[in-house]
């Protein structure tokens, strides 16, 4: 393991101050990083993409975890104290400069990376999304990210909690996840107004016969009326209300009471109906 110095001090060298508009928020507690990288399992020559490294305090947890860490930084105030980190593990840390949602992640990687990343706040939605919307089986092998609390658990939670929505449903319908830790918000600079947790995502394969364009079309249109009944939220989804009702889904029930299964076989009854109707 390379003898680094502390993270405050290069922080304070470099001048580095997290920016609000990047939606920074730095963590130095060697401790709880090591632990957001042994989330994912042994790491040992393993591949790792990081996204908003900033100074590289959760880069020095994975590569002292044996990774191979490929860094996406838009903030190039970074780059000087990352460039020092990776003189410190030669060979083992490639930084791009650029905006992760819009560099091509996929095309960086010989072999399915997991990715471990202490979100900006402000993309870390927008992010997930995209990489549980994409081609499946996907370009990475797991995911550990730090969000707000709020939106960890509307990633984890199940039919029936208040979190339940959307973005359950499309976390779920074709990956596990849960939430592997709480981290409090003091134990970042600046503290963040709210808590967050870190969610430990693992794709699955995904269900026969469905496609992520169905379910978006059904969960928009129920969650986005939730507090009404399907038989209403679903109408303007051609042939959505027929096929709730042959599968035995009460059309009295609202969006956050239908589980990932059932959303899973609604949209699965949609393709069938689409592809009956092609022929």
């Amino acid at each position: 393991m390379a003898e680094l110095p502390p993270l405050r001090d290069v922080v304070a060298r470099h001048g580095l101050q997290a920016s609000k508009a990047l939606g920074q928020n730095f963590l130095f507690d060697g401790q709880l990083l090591a632990r957001i990288a042994a989330v994912p399992g042994d790491l040992t020559d393993a591949e790792v993409l990081e996204v908003g490294p900033g100074p590289g305090g959760l880069t020095r947890a994975l590569l002292a975890a044996g990774a191979r860490v490929t860094a996406v930084e838009r903030d190039r105030r970074c780059m000087p104290a990352l460039a020092e980190l990776g003189e410190a593990y030669p060979g083992r840390l490639r930084v791009i400069e650029g905006d992760a949602l819009t560099v091509e992640l996929s095309a960086q990687f010989g072999s399915r990376p997991h990715i471990v990343s202490n979100l900006p706040y402000n993309v870390g939605t927008a992010l997930l999304v995209g990489w549980l919307t994409a081609d499946w089986p996907p370009w990475w092998a797991s995911a550990t990210l730090m969000f707000q609390k709020e939106v960890a658990e509307r990633i984890v939670a199940g039919a029936g909690d208040d979190a339940y929505g959307r973005l359950a449903v499309l976390a779920q319908w074709r990956s596990t996840a849960r939430i592997a830790m709480p981290v409090h918000r003091s134990a970042f600079t600046p503290p963040p107004k709210v808590m967050s947790a870190v969610v430990h995502i693992v794709p699955v394969e995904a269900p026969a016969g469905v496609e992520v364009r169905d379910l978006e079309r059904l969960t928009a249109a129920a969650f986005g009326q939730r507090r009404k009944m399907l038989r209403q939220s679903l109408k303007g989804v051609p042939g959505a209300l027929g096929t709730a009702e042959a599968l035995g889904i009460d059309p009295a029930r609202r969006a956050e009471t239908v589980t990932v299964a059932e959303w899973v076989a609604l949209a699965r009854g949609l393709r069938t109906l689409a592809s009956s109707s092609a022929d």
